[in-house]
């Protein structure tokens, strides 16, 4: 009898170790780290290293998953048939099998996975870094920086956005969002910074 309450006791909190961090304050950035300073401190590691900044990583996740570990795109079906996938794209970064397989080689971190968030923003931070470098992006514009996000690289190049006027909203959208979670970190980060683990990398 004893041991059936310490179970019922315990077993609700080792669950919840178990359960996968979702936030639900998705427009506030200082709300999404304070549900789980771990991400701060991911999305702090991940700024230091790159040099883009949180907020514009943030907004770029958030368009991509809504913060959703294990998201993936629709299958579309034929007669109740489901199809294969259109995109390989999977996890928070929405990261395709290409540009995953690119990231892994470059960093030698060949344990990363797309559904884990430290590892997803350090690859948001990985290629708005390549982005700069291959095409002269600021880091800090994230409506350039989504657009080459979404088109790739070769795609941007080739301006193949101006082709679709709905990715540009999107862009402007994605550009709003850095900017508020910009001007909301101003406000928490000094907070945010001494309740992490750590002050070094």
């Amino acid at each position: 009898m004893i041991v059936q309450r310490l179970l019922f006791l315990i077993l609700p909190v080792l669950l919840s170790g178990c359960s996968t961090y979702q936030p639900t304050q998705v427009n506030d950035v200082c709300r999404i780290f304070w549900g789980d300073t771990d991400w701060y401190e991911d999305a702090r590691r991940s700024s230091k290293r790159w040099g883009t900044p949180i907020g514009v990583m943030m907004a770029i996740i958030k368009q991509e998953s809504a913060f959703q570990a294990k998201v993936r795109p629709d299958r579309p079906k034929f007669l109740f048939i489901p199809l294969p996938r259109r995109s390989s794209a999977y996890g928070y970064a929405q990261a395709q099998d290409a540009a995953w397989s690119d990231y892994r080689k470059e960093t030698g971190h060949w344990s990363h996975d797309r559904d884990d968030f430290g590892d997803a923003i350090n690859f948001v931070g990985w290629y708005t870094n390549k982005s700069q470098k291959r095409l002269g992006i600021s880091k800090w514009d994230p409506y350039s920086q989504y657009l080459a996000y979404h088109e790739g690289w070769g795609g941007y190049s080739r301006k193949s956005f101006n082709k679709k006027p709905q990715l540009l909203s999107v862009a402007k959208k994605v550009q709003r969002q850095a900017e508020a979670y910009g001007a909301q970190l101003k406000k928490c980060s000094a907070k945010l910074d001494k309740s992490v683990r750590g002050w070094f990398f």
